[in-house]
């Protein structure tokens, strides 16, 4: 063979050794995140009357997870096990005594600066992180303006949204929803203040005792300074908390509800066209479909089932949009999509007789209620073109913990050493290389109380769940935890099951028969093994500083975000033309 025509057949070699290594560098991720939807609410997971054709053809192209499990029921401590692999209570991020979800922005509790998520360990490897939407895992520690818990101090580089949630503060005229919790807080403070001024006056007037008169004007100007404060807090709410902001600068307060999806889909298309060249990171955390439902004028109406169901609608478009992003950039193929809700449907949500929380299918119970079913399995897509099989299902448990180290082991990161992660890497279980997935038992908390237990029993492959703890359901029966805006973990309100409910969701999914300890002789001998895997994990869990404790979840004037002069918070720096790209 002639040298020219050995040269050229290296030059050939060559080339195609390179196009292969410039074909397939670090993969992008693509992480979106839906906000309080039920499993039941989409096409691809049953639904046949509200139309969600790109989450459905996201589904078509990629695996769907038929027992994808939320670590916790409620917005903050699933989000905080979603971002860092590791179950809430590890990182003091659930509760009990308090509310179980970050109630204000103006708080100092938040994920802990020592805890490590998946933007972090991507940052390190040289990836491009972005986050936009809902973060609702707290904002500063001390000051106002240390940022502590924040998302550029954990792992991101870009964050556009909103630092807290949605609540009805946010729409104007909106009823008090924060308001709630507190009521009890403020009828006794209410009942204190009065108690001890009038003891003073009496006690003054009596001359029981010597006390003069700048004492009791002092403390009626006290008291009259609370309840000024209090009500003045809620006056403000919906400028105070209901911001957008832009890495740290606060650019809309209070958020205006009617363009915030346009702003978020702009937001995401931009990052992923900016980024296209470079391996990225971006968690789209969508604010829908958390009341109060918001959708613009295009999806108003137009759904069968109202308000909840506009709001899925142009959630799915949304989806689109960020998928057609992807498509015009030509980074589909190397890039793993995935689509998750943070928790179940809200199923006491109601405008009147109007339901406006989700639906969760076929199981029980939903939101914040603990462990029941309908609450903590979520949808679960992934897409992969040429690396995960298209149109197929995995009936295995899984957790959104899993995230964490999916992305770490794709990245080529390494999982933190010194602490437990919880999650397992799904690839091995989303390519076929393996029929079974790494979660032999799943636990579900609420708050610090361990509520249920799940056990996948590989040799039968039969799927158990014990229910040590239940909220108690009003009327009986039904799925509503009396007149309280989410079910609690303790209590009245719970019921202390001896011996546990047991049921096996292989064969009963939707949790309606337990079999019964003296009838079946499975129950003991399952109860057996889950018991033994309950002593040893309870082995690992640690006391750790209570983010959601009254006093770290209590508001802080001191901590509260403000654009403008404090109290009259307000800015618009947004462009108020921004539409939908359709």
């Amino acid at each position: 063979m002639k040298l020219t025509t050995k040269l050229g057949l290296f030059l050939i070699i060559l080339n195609l050794v390179t196009a292969t290594l410039s074909a397939n560098p670090k993969p992008n991720f693509v992480l979106m995140l839906a906000d309080d939807l039920g499993i039941g609410d989409i096409g691809c997971y049953g639904n046949d009357t509200i139309r969600t054709p790109n989450i459905d053809k996201l589904a078509k192209e990629g695996v769907i997870l038929t027992q994808h499990i939320a670590a916790a029921s409620i917005c903050t401590p699933s989000r905080a096990a979603f971002m860092t692999g590791r179950y809430a209570l590890r990182s003091g991020m659930d509760t009990c005594g308090g509310n179980r979800a970050l109630t204000w922005i103006g708080v100092s509790g938040g994920l802990p600066p020592n805890e490590t998520t998946f933007a972090s360990v991507l940052q390190k490897k040289g990836y491009s992180t972005g986050i936009i939407g809902k973060w609702h895992l707290g904002m500063n520690c001390k000051s106002l303006n240390d940022y502590c818990h924040h998302p550029l101090s954990h792992g991101f580089d870009y964050f556009y949204g909103a630092p807290f949630t949605l609540i009805h503060e946010c729409l104007p005229g909106g009823w008090l929803e924060l308001d709630v919790p507190f009521r009890a807080q403020l009828r006794f403070f209410t009942q204190l203040i009065a108690f001890a001024v009038m003891t003073l006056v009496i006690v003054r007037y009596t001359n029981m005792i010597s006390i003069s008169g700048k004492v009791i004007a002092c403390s009626a100007l006290f008291g009259l300074l609370f309840f000024i404060t209090w009500y003045l807090k809620y006056g403000f709410i919906h400028y105070w908390s209901c911001i957008l902001m832009r890495n740290h600068e606060i650019v809309e307060q209070p958020m205006n509800l009617e363009r915030s999806a346009s702003l978020i889909v702009s937001e995401a298309r931009e990052f992923i066209e900016r980024n296209k060249n470079v391996p990225f990171l971006l968690v789209v955390s969508f604010l829908h479909v958390h009341t109060p439902l918001i959708s613009t004028k295009a999806f108003t109406g137009k759904s069968k089932h109202g308000l909840y169901g506009d709001n899925v609608e142009e959630m799915d478009f949304m989806v689109g949009s960020v998928l057609d992003a992807i498509d015009n950039a030509e980074i589909q193929n190397n890039t793993l999509v995935y689509f998750a809700s943070d928790h179940g449907g809200h199923l006491e949500n109601r405008a009147g007789n109007l339901q406006t929380g989700g639906w969760n299918g076929i199981y029980r119970g939903g939101k914040a209620m603990a462990g029941w079913e309908g609450g903590i399995r979520v949808p679960g897509i992934f897409r992969w073109p040429d690396v995960i099989p298209s149109g197929t299902e995995t009936d295995e448990p899984t957790s959104l913990m899993d995230i964490f180290p999916t992305v770490v082991h794709l990245a080529g990161g390494e999982l933190p050493t010194d602490r437990i992660i919880d999650g397992h890497n799904l690839m091995p279980l989303l390519t076929k290389k393996t029929s079974h997935s790494e979660h032999e038992f799943l636990f579900h908390y609420c708050g610090n109380h361990l509520h249920a237990v799940r056990w996948h029993q590989r040799e039968s492959g039969a799927i158990w769940k014990a229910h040590y703890v239940t909220p108690v359901f009003h009327p009986e029966g039904a799925v509503d935890c009396y007149d309280i805006i989410l079910c609690v973990c303790e209590g009245d309100h719970v019921v202390h099951h001896k011996p546990p409910l047991l049921f096996e969701l292989s064969a009963d999914p939707s949790e309606s028969s337990s079999l019964q300890p003296d009838d079946d002789p499975r129950y003991k001998a399952v109860l057996s093994r889950i018991e033994i895997a309950v002593t040893e994990h309870q082995k690992t869990i640690h006391v750790v500083p209570q983010q959601l404790s009254l006093w770290n979840n209590g508001w802080k004037p001191w901590l509260q975000p403000c654009c403008g002069t404090f109290p009259f918070c307000w800015c618009d720096k947004e462009d108020s033309n921004v539409t939908y790209i359709i």
